[in-house]
């Protein structure tokens, strides 16, 4: 594992209220699994710089306007202030949170207004179902919806703000794949809500917040700059998938996995062996879709087409951080990866878990 820069000066707890605060044919398989590995990014990006570490699973990460980052934490609920140089400085730990296997503290984003509402968002297992709530820290959050499933695994969990201004959250069958295929039923599901918890009057099926159906495990959620919804997703024993999310698409899940729709269903862009992939959080930059690799150890790189098509995948440090949960571009271009090496699958180095920052090359 590579050497890890240390940490500087501890954040004085006063700071945080000074912040501003794709549509061609699946790859065949000889292209799902070459494509070549490198250790280093290329593509305009340096070399990694540790921005955190020791950190407890993190899983969500969002920017703030003024490009310092918050982190959440699965296991222990808390939400980190982040920024390179500094040590991690909590800013809450949000109530309720009940983790258990893959579920807890779970995705986080930051309203798209944040310079004046100071919210933050949310997704995260309680004792009884997932949910989704908004809160400034140190006030109580506000419920926006209750009710996702919830399990040991599958709990979904990515959220995020859409170039429309809407929130959309990824959520998983809770290990019932009859819940993928049930629209009233908001487990194996992108969902699509209005900042205040609403449903917007366009979603597909009316009064439902759900955008797309017939999906496993969604974590990761991205847009490219035609504002088309990109998502990764887990399979079960055969294929990873990358899905191009249309409003009201059906995936197919639990009746297929990856291709194989025969016009039923929508067919996955890309699939990978689950031994090489496990996706979770993703990420759009330059025209190239990042995915984080969990059991595949590795980043994941998919050039988008503009047309929403893609090309051929190529593996990134593969081995090198061990487990990747989430990929994330900074407003100023830099690339951040979340390791996932204590989250109880992983073989943690002594520095683990970190925020890597990859920041945009000179020139």
């Amino acid at each position: 594992m590579p050497t890890v820069r240390p940490a500087g000066a501890r954040l004085v707890a006063a700071m945080l209220g000074g912040l501003l605060l794709a549509g061609c044919g699946l790859l065949p398989a000889s292209q799902q699994n070459q494509g070549g590995q490198a250790a280093g990014l290329g593509a305009g990006f340096g070399a990694a710089e540790t921005v955190a570490s020791n950190l407890e699973a993190p899983w969500g990460l969002a920017f703030l306007p003024g490009g310092d980052a918050l982190v959440s934490e699965r296991d222990s609920g808390r939400i980190l202030l982040v920024r390179p140089g500094a040590e991690p400085q909590q800013v809450t730990a949000v109530p309720g949170v009940a983790p258990r296997g893959e579920g807890g503290l779970l995705g986080i984003a930051v309203s798209p207004d944040y310079r004046r509402d100071r919210l933050i968002y949310a997704y995260f297992t309680a004792a009884g179902d997932n949910r989704i709530v908004r809160f400034r820290p140190g006030q109580a959050p506000q419920v926006l919806l209750a009710g996702i499933p919830s399990a040991a695994i599958h709990n979904g969990g990515r959220i995020a703000f859409g170039p429309d201004g809407m929130l959309y959250a990824g959520t998983g069958d809770a290990a019932d794949g009859a819940n993928a295929q049930d629209p009233a039923n908001l487990g194996g599901k992108t969902l699509r809500l209005r900042p205040d918890g609403g449903v917007p009057a366009d979603n597909p099926f009316p009064g439902s917040p759900v955008w797309s159906l017939g999906h496993r495990n969604v974590q990761g959620l991205a847009w490219d700059a035609d504002g088309r919804l990109w998502a990764t997703e887990f399979g079960q024993n055969r294929v990873d998938e990358v899905n191009l999310i249309q409003r009201g698409g059906n995936y197919g899940w639990p009746e297929v996995e990856g291709t194989g729709g025969g016009g039923r269903f929508r067919d996955p862009l890309v699939t990978w062996p689950v031994s090489a992939a496990s996706p979770s959080g993703a990420a759009i930059a330059g025209g190239t879709l990042y995915a984080a690799a969990l059991r595949g150890e590795r980043l994941w790189s998919v050039p988008l087409d503009g047309r929403g098509g893609v090309g051929e995948p190529r593996a990134l440090l593969v081995g090198v951080y061990g487990r990747l949960r989430h990929a994330a571009v900074a407003p100023e271009g830099s690339l951040w990866l979340l390791t996932s090496n204590r989250d109880g699958r992983g073989e943690p180095a002594a520095s683990d878990d970190r925020v890597l920052r990859f920041p945009r090359a000179a020139g």
